[in-house]
């Protein structure tokens, strides 16, 4: 058996840059693929596959540098999430989801801050869509709720929830006139109970499941909403962090492309004797998926590259610079499983079992496409928004309504 290293620094090297966090992620990737079914089955990360995952500086690459952090890209960040789940895709999927805890920073008073630097790799989980509610009271809020799809809520450190805000028992309206106050309350893990609801087809190793809080009071400094950064630049844009999202349906289409192009190396056409590497059949579809993942990527990383010079250079965006990056990210999700079934056909009657991958690939992108952020709304809110219509989803693009 082959044994994985993390790669080393030398002694005084800066340790977590996005070179050396995406050197780890890749080192890290066999070892979470020789985990997935474990994964899968036991439907979360294993405590050791998280400290795998965490060692590799992952839940660090949206701190920003003067907080001591990498600050890396938007694409920096998706390669690294794209080499996570190239190896698995439930770890890429809880990585993507817990590297959060320094966006959502970007919005406490610097006293909170300072708390969520002791650990510089913590860990948050939670659904930032207001399904709770939490009551105004002198000093913070009383907390009440159940928010489905708390994904690595298992292994977090941290857990957000978004609430409607109400003052005397009555919902409060929003800034800009928002019917609701929309507000995040961010606590302790430990104050949270889940709920073991996550029994799916696909993602299962997320352990994306339930959590609810009754009557938890919630400090006004642990609270936000997206209208408020504290800072400037990339990193505080209302969606900053789904830049990454892509990365997780992109390395697991390049990692079933990868498994079917080895596999063709042994097989041959039952009908005709022909290795699958002279068999123009086979050779459109490898040719054809590879055209595609390629295309879908470069929409990703292309227009990614451009939201982040965008914002650092506080240039205001047209409508189509608005909804280039969340396109090329309900694109990516479409096309990975597209080309991940593609390929399930081309194996045939062996990508059926469970002990192939292409069976839990293909599920893992079926759970990933019913996700919010890739679904119709977002492309129906783009193009109400490049039409001046109104869009049904205006978050996910970047607008703050």
């Amino acid at each position: 058996m082959t044994t994985y290293q993390m790669p080393q620094v030398a002694a005084g090297q800066e340790e977590f840059t996005a070179e050396t966090i995406l050197a780890r992620a890749k080192a890290a990737a066999p070892l979470l693929r020789q985990r997935s079914e474990e994964i899968a089955r036991t439907r979360r990360l294993p405590q050791d596959a998280v400290d795998l995952v965490r060692d590799t500086g992952v839940f660090r690459i949206g701190m920003p540098k003067e907080w001591g952090g990498p600050e890396l890209t938007f694409s920096q960040q998706t390669e690294v999430i794209e080499a996570l789940s190239y190896g698995d895709a439930a770890a890429g999927w809880c990585a993507m989801i817990g590297m959060d805890t320094w966006i959502y920073a970007g919005y406490l008073d610097e006293p909170v801050v300072k708390e969520l630097l002791a650990n510089p790799d913590a860990i948050t989980a939670g659904l930032i869509f207001p399904v709770g509610r939490a009551d105004r009271v002198p000093g913070g809020y009383r907390v009440t709720g159940r928010w489905p799809f708390g994904s690595g809520v298992t292994h977090a450190d941290w857990v957000v929830g978004g609430c409607v805000v109400h003052s005397d028992g009555v919902p409060e309206p929003g800034a800009g006139g928002a019917p609701v106050n929309w507000r995040l309350m961010l606590v302790r893990r430990e104050d949270v109970e889940t709920v073991d609801t996550w029994h799916t087809h696909g993602l299962a190793g997320s352990g994306s499941m339930d959590y609810e809080v009754t009557d938890l009071f919630v400090p006004e400094e642990w609270t936000f909403d997206y209208t408020t950064p504290r800072g400037t630049g990339p990193l505080s844009a209302p969606d900053a962090f789904l830049g990454n999202v892509p990365g997780v349906p992109l390395g697991v289409a390049r990692a079933a492309l990868d498994h079917v192009r080895e596999l063709a190396a042994e097989r041959v056409e039952r009908a005709t004797g022909t290795p699958w590497s002279d068999s123009y059949r086979v050779q459109t579809v490898i040719g054809e998926a590879e055209m595609r993942l390629a295309a879908a990527r470069y929409a990703v990383y292309g227009t990614l590259d451009e939201l982040w010079d965008r914002l650092a250079s506080g240039i205001e965006p047209t409508p189509d610079q608005q909804v280039s990056s969340a396109l090329a990210r309900v694109n990516a999700f479409r096309t990975a499983r597209s080309i991940v079934s593609r390929l399930s056909d081309l194996v045939g009657t062996a990508s059926i079992y469970r002990t192939s991958p292409l069976d839990r690939w293909l599920r893992d992108l079926h759970t990933m496409c019913q996700h919010i952020l890739a679904q119709e709304q977002i492309i129906q809110s783009a193009g109400a928004h490049l039409l001046g219509g109104t869009p049904q989803a205006p978050f996910p693009l970047g607008l703050k309504g």
